[in-house]
């Protein structure tokens, strides 16, 4: 049976720089977010392991709410709600980034928190032995090995952070899904400059999983 419908692509010559902006937008966001969502996430691990149970408490409450809601949720949150809080508006790429970076941090507390446990405890005692004090042993010996041991875990978080960017749209962020439903309202096409998207996602995605990989064989040689 024939297709009765014709694939129309030639709104690219017109409109295609509106996905190298999106790119851009979607890649910064990320980058920071995932950026900031590792130093929040290293400090949410650190309360989940500290020895008194009220700052256990804080961590896994944070990790647990924030896991526990949905990201969209967050979003408008952080878009509708922080400002009445404050008093003035935070504007659409705070509220974005904010949004990614408490999301991504959850997820990286789990992770970096896994990563510290993994460190042999020896390596803490050597530390204090020593006469290291604890602070100063996590930060010198502990943390520098457990960031090598979850630097692909991180790696995972980016493209996962890359990916769920999209949601942004909403809030009216230039992201690529952002600038592929303003082609769509501007060239009224409705199929392919999705389809665009898609594909622009696929590449990104696919050409970061293959440079982690490359990363973790070089990180495990190495080793």
């Amino acid at each position: 049976m024939e297709l009765a419908y014709h694939f129309d692509f030639s709104f690219l010559n017109d409109y295609g720089s509106y996905y190298w902006t999106g790119i851009k937008k979607t890649l910064e966001v990320a980058l920071l977010a995932v950026l900031s969502g590792l130093v929040l996430g290293t400090l949410v691990s650190l309360l989940r392991l500290s020895g008194l149970w009220i700052f256990r408490f804080v961590g896994s409450v944070f990790v647990e709410i924030i896991r526990g809601t949905p990201l969209l949720v967050q979003l408008f949150l952080f878009y509708y709600g922080l400002p009445i809080f404050l008093g003035f508006d935070i504007g659409i790429f705070t509220a974005a980034y904010l949004t990614l970076t408490v999301n991504s941090g959850a997820y990286i507390a789990e992770i970096m928190r896994a990563g510290i446990q993994a460190v042999d405890k020896g390596q803490m005692e050597a530390a204090r032995s020593l006469g290291m004090s604890k602070g100063l042993a996590m930060r010198q010996i502990i943390l520098p090995q457990a960031f090598k041991n979850v630097l692909p875990a991180l790696g995972n978080e980016f493209v996962v952070v890359v990916k769920e960017s999209s949601i942004l749209s909403v809030i009216g962020y230039g992201e690529l899904t952002y600038q592929a439903n303003a082609i769509r309202g501007a060239t009224f096409i409705s199929l392919e400059p999705m389809l665009v998207s898609a594909l622009i996602y696929f590449v990104l995605i696919f050409t970061m999983s293959k440079l982690l990989g490359i990363g973790e064989r070089r990180l495990n040689t190495s080793d």
